[in-house]
């Protein structure tokens, strides 16, 4: 099958150069025809990661789909020239996915986060979402890998979220994802966002691409993973000179 999206390359790491709306409707063709498919919300802190790592590059590489999660990955698009649409979130494309899950009855596993948060999410999604079918959920304190694939497997899911962060979550998927066919999706801190244990910017913080500011703000402690920030755009403005 050719690859359904246009690419645009951003430190070596191919984003797909299209919408919220029509990823989402491949993403549904995906699951429906029971494809494997491998996604990645990607932001400036997992491009420079994965730039002062080859073996977390070869894994971005080896994803079906790679998407502008972060303001900085669409501002690093349009200083090369190559711009994309819009961000395109691990968080909106989960509570999409689950809406379309709930009116099509669609499987899910879900991996990840502290037993007490999987614990709400699991009880938000039944409630918010009656016609998901929960497949399964594991908390991400686990150290039997092989055991945890074994009960994916077991449970037949069409999609599985999972949620231990990056690199560890794409680390994990790349290696079992041809295990199972199903979407296979890293969706970072977005158990929390769901449980509402880490409260997501409004709207108006958003709409004004302040996002991480507001996070910043909520948990100060983060402020030295935000250094990667101007890094990040000092080395895309060096690169879009020398294309000069």
């Amino acid at each position: 099958m050719s690859a359904p999206f246009d690419t645009v390359s951003i430190l070596n790491v191919s984003f797909i150069n299209t919408t919220n709306a029509a990823f989402i409707q491949q993403l549904q063709q995906d699951v429906t025809a029971h494809r494997n498919r491998f996604v990645v919300t990607a932001n400036p802190e997992i491009l420079m990661y994965a730039r002062e790592h080859p073996d977390y590059q070869r894994v971005l590489q080896r994803a079906d789909y790679v998407t502008p999660d972060g303001i900085g990955v669409i501002q690093g698009a349009q200083i090369l020239g190559t711009p994309l649409p819009e961000r395109i979130t691990g968080y909106d494309t989960l509570l999409k996915l689950l809406e379309w899950g709930s009116l099509t009855h669609q499987r899910i596993f879900l991996l990840g986060a502290k037993p007490a948060v999987l614990k709400t999410v699991v009880n938000k999604i039944k409630h918010d979402y009656p016609g998901v079918v929960l497949a399964g959920a594991r908390d991400g304190y686990f150290q039997d890998e092989a055991a945890v694939v074994t009960e994916i497997t077991a449970a037949k899911p069409d999609m599985v979220f999972v949620a231990t962060g990056f690199p560890k979550q794409e680390f994990f998927i790349a290696k079992y994802r041809e295990r199972y066919a199903a979407l296979w999706m890293g969706v970072g801190g977005s158990f929390d966002v769901l449980a509402g244990a880490v409260k997501r910017a409004p709207k108006f913080w958003q709409k004004h691409h302040v996002e991480w500011l507001y996070r910043l703000i909520q948990e100060p402690s983060r402020y030295k993973r935000m250094l990667v920030l101007p890094r990040y755009l000092r080395l895309i403005k060096k690169i879009a000179r020398q294309q000069r």
